[in-house]
Parts: C-alpha cells; sequence; structure tokens
C-alpha cells in the first residue's frame, strides 16, 4: 500500500451563448433628473457579478462614472426580455445590448450638451468624470447632473436608450450536420496534480493549474473569482458531489445538505492561474463567457491526473474511494 502522486493534463474550448432561435436578450437605459443612468434588464445577476461588469460596460459606453449607474435586474413581467442566465452568456449578449442602448442615450445627451454649450455635437467629448466638454476647450463643459436637469426641466428631452443583441438562428444543414451555435468560444487549459492513497481509495488534489483564455476582461477580480469558485467546483465534481450514488438503485441518496458530501476548506488545493486575453470580434469591448468553464477542465484534469497516478482509467463520476479500491482489486485479480 502506498501514496501515489499523479499529474492529468485537460483543455476545453467554450462557447458562449447557444442557438435556441436567436437567443435574443434587451436593455433599456434612461437618465433620472439628478444625472444618474438607469439600466432596467431582466437577466438574473446569480452572483457572478453581472451588476457590476454590466454598470462597467454601461458607464464605458456612456462615458460617465461607474458610480453614476444603476442596475436593475427586475422580472420577466416589468423588464425588457432576456432569454436567461446560462451558457456563460450574459456579460457577452446583455452587455452588447447595454451598449446599443447607451449608444442611444449618449446620442440625446449630446445633443442636450450641444444645445447648453452652444455648439455641434460633434465638437463634444465626454471625459468620464461626469463632464461633457468642448474638444479642446476642456474648461468649456457642463457636468451630467446640470446637463439632466436642462434636458428634464429646460427642453422637455428623456435621455433614453434601447437596446438588443440577438444571434441570429442557425438552421442544421441535414446533409452535414453544420450550424453556428455559438456567438464566441473561450478556451482553458488545466493541470491536476493529485495523490492517491491505495490503501484507503482516498484523492487528495494538490494543485490546480490553470490557463484561461476569456476574451477581454472586463473586471479582473470578477474573474479571479471565477476561476477559484470554478477550480473548486470541478474538484467537488470530480470526487464528490452525486445525488445518486447508486444509480439506478436509490440506496443511500442524500436527503439534504446535511448528507451531501462537499470539499470543505481542508481540502482546497493550491490554485494557480494565468488569464489569456483575445478580445472576440462581436463581444462588448472583445468579451467572452468565463462563468462555467471554469468548473469544466478541473474535472478531466483530476481524473487523468488519478490514472497517472494508478494506472486505472475510472469512467464514472464522482470518482469516490470505493471505485479506486474496486478498480484496484480488478487489476490485481
Amino acid at each position: 500500500m502506498a501514496i501515489i502522486k499523479g499529474t492529468g493534463i485537460a483543455a476545453v474550448n467554450y462557447p458562449t451563448g447557444m442557438n435556441l432561435g436567436g437567443d435574443p436578450s434587451q436593455a433599456l437605459i434612461h437618465a433620472t433628473t439628478t444625472g444618474n443612468f438607469f439600466i432596467s434588464l431582466s437577466s438574473t445577476d446569480l452572483g457572478q457579478g453581472l451588476k457590476t461588469v454590466i454598470a462597467q460596460i454601461g458607464a464605458e459606453a456612456l462615458g460617465v462614472p461607474f458610480e453614476n449607474v444603476l442596475i436593475n435586474t427586475a422580472d420577466t413581467d416589468t423588464g425588457p426580455h432576456c432569454m436567461g442566465t446560462f451558457a456563460s452568456r450574459t456579460t457577452h449578449r446583455v452587455g452588447n445590448a447595454v451598449v446599443q442602448a447607451a449608444q442611444e442615450a449618449r446620442k440625446v445627451m449630446m445633443e442636450v450638451a450641444a444645445d447648453e454649450l452652444e455648439v455641434s455635437p460633434d465638437d463634444l467629448e465626454t471625459d468620464g468624470q461626469g463632464n461633457i466638454r468642448v474638444k479642446g476647450s476642456p474648461d468649456r463643459s457642463i457636468h451630467i447632473i446640470d446637463l439632466a436637469l436642462a434636458a428634464h426641466f429646460k427642453y422637455g428631452k428623456t435621455i433614453s436608450g434601447r437596446g438588443i443583441y440577438m444571434k441570429p438562428k442557425s438552421d442544421v444543414d441535414p446533409e452535414t450536420g453544420k450550424m453556428d451555435p455559438d456567438s464566441t468560444e473561450a478556451h482553458a487549459c488545466t493541470v491536476a496534480e493529485v495523490e492517491v492513497d491505495t490503501e484507503t481509495g482516498e484523492v487528495k488534489v494538490l494543485s490546480l493549474k490553470s490557463a484561461y483564455e476569456v476574451g477581454r476582461q472586463v473586471n479582473p477580480a470578477l474573474v479571479e473569482g471565477q476561476i477559484r469558485g470554478g477550480s473548486l467546483m470541478g474538484m467537488a465534481h470530480a470526487l464528490y458531489e452525486t445525488t445518486q450514488p447508486y444509480y439506478p438503485a436509490v440506496d443511500h441518496m442524500p436527503g439534504g445538505f446535511s448528507e451531501y458530501v462537499l470539499p470543505g476548506p481542508m481540502e482546497l488545493p493550491e490554485i494557480e492561474s494565468v488569464v489569456l486575453e483575445y478580445p472576440s470580434v462581436n463581444g462588448p469591448y472583445g468579451v467572452k463567457g468565463v462563468g462555467e468553464m471554469t468548473a469544466n477542465s478541473p474535472i478531466p484534469a483530476i481524473v487523468n491526473a488519478i490514472y497517472d497516478a494508478i494506472g486505472v482509467r475510472i469512467t464514472d463520476l464522482p470518482v469516490t474511494p470505493e471505485k479506486i479500491l474496486r478498480a484496484l482489486e480488478e487489476v490485481e485479480i
């Protein structure tokens, strides 16, 4: 009996968005009288940071401070249409819709500023600090609060915009099966190092080292959080999590989270990652999807590392100590 180390590698390419007959998402933007911009969505923030990155994208497209952008993810009854938060699509699809809506709102904003400053809209620029100024004459400017007040109470104009992004449906070629189901693709590669105890069948993941190609990072800290969380989630899927341990038999099914096996802080491996930025041609500022992909490559990398350690290929997840011991017994027989 021994503790044996193994190393495994796995690479994936991950599609952003799905076909689904068009897969559209809408966004609406309007300015308040105090110079804030309200972005209305029906897209759900599941904790992945959607509200933050969409506010960043909206602020960049409008040319206003991040603090001046508010996000409302209403609901499907009152908000603009969205297909949903899935397929790592929301930053890409919703971001594109927000950029489109922001461009329309920005046009009105610049027209009002032009009237106030008595210049052409083409002669104006935003400074990202809340001011619209005359190009080459930064002292001639108007603050977004004064601009919003003028739009509402002097000109009777609504600074607002509408946006929708839709990936056109791609039908399957009946002869070849060819289709174009996604908007863009991100990529990842993970190297896993494990220790396998051949006496107990226990697997300890020592490290997960990954490279992720995610297009342009809108918020690097959130990308890092996705990577670390996805790495642990992938490890959990590879070694621990199951609701049907003896499928199709119903024996020993967990009845709640107290019986559902998950890794804890003591099982956390060393996690290292590098992020490569190759902007997509159709994402907002080059964005691709980075959500679900982070949990994908760790799974086969860990399974491959176990195979490298014990020389037995296990094809049924999760790879429990019982499965490892049974596999080793079959080899010895």
